[in-house]
């Protein structure tokens, strides 16, 4: 089943994941819960943030626009947690508010 192309069209979770990355901006995600597909994100997995010196270290500006188009990257994380369906991502490391990379057992 294709994805929807904007985050207006995710489930509240999968939203709440992609904006807890958008104000990360750098950083990762360690211990990522996910059921049936669904991100946990209560109680609040730990979030460890990357610090860039000389740089822009906010929150990144699209952070909650419901109507911005997905990147591949979040289309990509969106897969992931579809194949994960039940289990634990240890870590999701973010770029410039995308999901960059994730560690998943095999």
């Amino acid at each position: 089943m294709p994805h929807p192309t904007t985050p207006a069209g995710l489930t509240p979770a999968r939203r709440r994941l992609l904006a807890l990355l958008q104000h990360t901006n750098f950083g990762r995600v360690e211990h990522l819960v996910v059921r049936g597909g669904e991100p946990v994100l209560d109680p609040m997995p730990r979030v460890v943030v990357e610090y860039k010196f000389a740089s822009e270290n906010g929150p990144r500006p699209e952070t909650g626009n419901a109507d911005a188009a997905l990147k591949r990257q979040q289309l990509d994380l969106l897969a992931l947690l579809d194949r994960v369906g039940d289990g634990v991502i240890p870590v999701l490391s973010c770029k410039h508010g995308l999901p960059f990379q994730a560690e998943v057992a095999g």
